[in-house]
């Protein structure tokens, strides 16, 4: 791994890119200097034309990340304060733009802003130890990572309501059966097989996975008549090799 970052580490392997949390000592605790090194990565990789699909995982073995680092919390003026901080760079929303594909690998403890990060990559796959938690109503906090977003759009109304107001713990079968996760694998082989699954997608064609996801993205917010049309539309110009 070679990094720049303080963070964060970034791997390149051709058409692959890999993005390390990399605080392991913090279970990678989402903090202020993590918001920055993730921003500057997701604008790194946004240059790099080649890269076709990205990994994003969590050093050490505690964890993916234990979500928000609550240690920042006391060197502000109070909770919201360090929240407004923390995302007065809109990370979410440039890993939701970027062009490759994302699949998120995920291990150990998947918590608040670690699981929202994961819930907007394209594809998430489950090692067989995760422990997955939303707890910030349990300390008078509502989720500002679009958890109260992407849930729903993931899992059910009710599904989702249950996780965000009792802070519970569930673990990867749990998760797999209620499709907070795509895909599980054992811990030994969760970044060998993220790193192929990222290869499989790298290798498809561009406008295709970009389509896709807004089709799929935009069908929950228009009625199906209408996102009909425009799946028929980029369908046929897809067969056809337009690009418009």
């Amino acid at each position: 791994m070679s990094s720049g970052w303080e963070t964060v580490l970034l791997k390149v392997d051709g058409a692959v890119a890999t993005i390390t949390l990399n605080r392991p000592d913090a279970i990678n605790a989402y903090n202020i200097q993590m918001r920055d090194d993730l921003w500057d990565v997701l604008g790194a990789i946004d240059d790099m034309p080649d890269v076709r699909a990205v990994v994003i995982n969590g050093a050490g073995e505690r964890g993916f990340c234990a979500g928000a680092d609550l240690t920042e919390f006391g060197t502000a003026p109070s909770p919201d304060v360090a929240r407004q901080v923390r995302w007065e760079r809109d990370v979410f929303g440039r890993l939701t733009k970027l062009d490759a594909a994302t699949v998120v690998a995920l291990h150990g403890h998947v918590i608040g802003s670690g699981l929202e990060i994961a819930m907007l990559c394209d594809i998430r796959v489950a090692a067989d130890n995760c422990r997955f938690r939303m707890p910030e109503t349990q300390y008078g906090l509502i989720p500002a990572a679009t958890g109260t977003q992407s849930l729903p759009r993931h899992i059910r109304h009710g599904r989702s309501l249950d996780l965000l107001l009792s802070g519970r713990v569930i673990n990867t079968n749990e998760a797999l059966k209620m499709g907070l996760v795509q895909r599980t694998v054992s811990r030994e082989n969760l970044d060998r097989y993220s790193h192929d699954l990222a290869i499989e997608l790298a290798a498809l064609d561009s406008t295709v996975i970009e389509r896709v996801r807004r089709l799929v993205s935009d069908a929950i917010d228009m009625p199906v008549s209408q996102a009909r049309q425009i799946e028929l539309k980029w369908s046929r110009s897809a067969q056809t090799g337009s690009q418009s």
